[in-house]
């Protein structure tokens, strides 16, 4: 009897998409996905570890960073575009995986060319998605977490967060996509 399970190893370790399609970690440059499997995986992914007072989903953030930038829309759309594939650990976490910053890193880096996407508008979606972190935690978490924004200068973003469920998060995600490049 053949069991078959949802990871498997070719370059390094892989996972299926709910494409079908399978997204080696090691190898993202090699590895067949599309702007649905990002957005699949996006909208189904919770920010803040879940820790928050309702779903809120990665696409439905990077629609804010995108909407928040005058420049690199798309690049903004497509900033957490690795989370897809690899889930939305937090910042704490991370600090301690350096080896994880590196897989990060590579499928950060893998989706900006296979995308055609500008690396040099990291800085400009940095500001915005510092911006939009500061509203959302003053939407999503208990009052007062929003403190570091005050102290370091950073303006909230003007926006409101709406707790889209995964299939609505998935169609607006995919319109801005289109938008954006007329696909």
């Amino acid at each position: 009897m053949n069991a078959q399970v949802a990871v498997k190893m070719k370059s390094g370790p892989s996972i299926m998409l709910a494409s079908g399609k399978w997204f080696d970690l090691l190898d993202p440059w090699n590895s067949d996905f599309s702007i649905r499997d990002i957005a699949q995986g996006l909208a189904n992914i919770c920010r803040y570890s879940g820790q928050c007072k309702s779903f809120y989903s990665v696409a439905e953030h990077s629609i804010h960073v995108s909407d928040m930038v005058e420049d690199f829309k798309l690049e903004a759309l497509m900033h957490d575009a690795a989370e897809a594939f690899l889930g939305d650990i937090t910042r704490p976490l991370k600090q301690l995986l350096p080896q994880y910053r590196e897989i990060e890193a590579s499928v950060e880096n893998a989706i900006f060319t296979r995308f055609g996407l500008d690396a040099s508008s990291k800085v400009e979606i940095k500001a915005a998605d510092l911006r939009v972190l500061a509203a959302e935690q003053s939407q999503v978490m208990p009052a007062g977490t929003d403190y570091w924004a005050a102290g370091s200068g950073i303006q909230k973003a003007n926006i409101r967060v709406e707790f889209l469920s995964p299939p609505v998060a998935y169609d607006r995600f995919m319109a801005k996509y289109s938008e954006l490049t007329s696909a």
